[in-house]
């Protein structure tokens, strides 16, 4: 029996295989699935298992979870089709006899009002009234979603948003799928809700961390939602996404990327990495650059 790993080709969904073969998951008990398995070679290289995964294409996904025990269902990125593709994934998984299915959540998705979160909340409702056995991992925001701004940060000297003095419970990636391959290897699980997150700090408090680290001044400009969106769009982000940005940070000054539990430190067995750490490690890998 073998664990599928959709969306492996992204971020989260790649560091989660990474963590199974480091703790001793054999490779052919893995299975890499996405919609461009090109981007899987290496992973095929290696002994992992690989199939294509097109959420949108049900047939597809029998295809890559025959056979399979364990499922992580990592939510997908378009903001739009998200519930649709989770629920055809999770009627795949059951097609196929799946024992465990591990799904990406948001934090505090039962009350937070903010757009992301909607279909993260009907998705969980949909899998818990589908009768399979289930774990969701209520994902807190990352830190990437920051420091990967680092270049235009340090252009600006300023970091945007629109949280006001709201707290951000944002972990990173690594430790997230750390996590998972934690409930995805290990009993005792089963029908658990985790929220997780890492140590809380303000996005003024981030600014700071930023001045510190670089050596250099950063603001944090605090914006009306409207103008962040703006601001997002004339960057580059598509339009929907700019939106569902800037309404999480609305999100974010009403508390709900904030959680004090800790889940995520019980879960990896360690310290969540901290924005200081994160801030350090992006500046570091700039300067090599």
């Amino acid at each position: 029996m073998s664990t599928v790993i959709t969306g492996a080709s992204g971020h989260l969904g790649r560091l989660t295989v990474d963590q199974l073969l480091a703790a001793g998951t054999p490779p052919e008990q893995i299975v890499a699935t996405g919609r461009d398995t090109s981007k899987l070679g290496d992973l095929a290289q290696n002994g992992v298992v690989v199939r294509r995964a097109d959420f949108a294409d049900p047939g597809t996904l029998d295809d890559a979870f025959a056979g399979a025990d364990t499922l992580l269902l990592v939510s997908t990125t378009t903001v739009g089709e998200r519930f649709d593709n989770a629920r055809n994934a999770i009627d795949a998984a059951r097609r196929a006899g799946v024992s465990r299915i591990v799904y990406t959540s948001i934090l505090n998705a039962s009350a937070a009002q903010m757009t992301l979160a909607d279909a993260h909340r009907r998705t969980e409702e949909y899998l818990r009234a589908s009768g399979a056995p289930f774990v969701i991992l209520r994902n807190g925001w990352y830190l990437e979603n920051y420091t990967d701004q680092l270049p235009m940060i340090t252009q600006y000297h300023a970091l945007l948003g629109s949280a006001h003095d709201g707290r951000v419970s944002a972990a990173g990636r690594r430790d997230l799928a750390a996590a998972a391959a934690a409930v995805l290897t290990q009993d005792g699980h089963l029908a658990a809700t985790y929220e997780l997150g890492g140590t809380p700090f303000t996005l003024a408090e981030l600014a700071a961390t930023f001045s510190e680290v670089l050596g250099t001044h950063i603001d944090y400009l605090d914006m009306p939602v409207a103008d962040y969106t703006a601001t997002l769009t004339g960057a580059g982000l598509p339009p929907e996404m700019a939106a569902a940005v800037a309404d999480a940070d609305a999100g974010l000054a009403r508390g709900e990327l904030f959680t004090d539990s800790d889940d995520l430190v019980k879960l990896i067995g360690r310290p969540a990495t901290t924005a200081r750490e994160a801030v350090r490690n992006a500046a570091d890998a700039e300067e090599s650059r």
